[in-house]
């Protein structure tokens, strides 16, 4: 059975954690997850609850700081690790699912290309279901997915400054 290229995307709160959703799913189904997180490298609630779950890699390709404008040399070379490790994790027999958790905003960042996301996807063991995360997916990548789904930011609790919460936002 051939794997199915998801793209989550758009402004709106839950991308990730669709993903992560997807990834309880395979593990309840006896499957095996690798998650590459780009441009994240904070410690995040859901890293404690990953961590209890053998068949569930995570690995982060991000610093502990977010991106404003341009990358340092040190984001572009951290993130171009990690799509050296999950091109890896994509030929293996080991993982059925692998998840690139804001491997889109890597590419709007320029922390790589499009091309090169693409070239990891498509030469992937095919059996491998794969997840692409994050905003502003180029639409290279929206054309290559079998499926592309749109978080869209209809209300958010963000705009009455109310800060993102433990256990819910972080």
């Amino acid at each position: 059975m051939r794997g199915m290229v998801h793209v989550y995307t758009g402004n709106g709160k839950g991308k990730t954690t669709a993903a992560l959703g997807l990834a309880l799913r395979a593990v309840g189904a006896g499957k095996k997850v690798f998650a590459a997180q780009f441009a994240k490298g904070m410690k995040y609630s859901e890293l404690n609850s990953l961590a209890k779950i053998e068949a569930i890699t995570v690995k982060q390709y991000g610093l502990d700081s977010f991106i404003i404008d341009k990358p340092k040399k040190k984001d572009i070379e951290a993130a171009e690790q990690g799509l050296k490790e999950s091109a890896e994790a994509l030929k293996a027999e080991e993982y059925d699912l692998v998840i690139l958790d804001e491997a889109n905003i890597a590419v709007y960042f320029e922390l790589f290309s499009v091309e090169s996301l693409l070239e990891i996807i498509e030469f992937r063991n095919h059996k491998i279901e794969v997840v692409v995360t994050g905003r502003y997916a180029d639409k290279k990548m929206i054309d290559y997915a079998d499926l592309v789904t749109e978080m869209k930011n209809i209300k958010h609790y963000y705009s009455r400054g109310i800060d993102a919460r433990l256990g819910i936002e972080k």
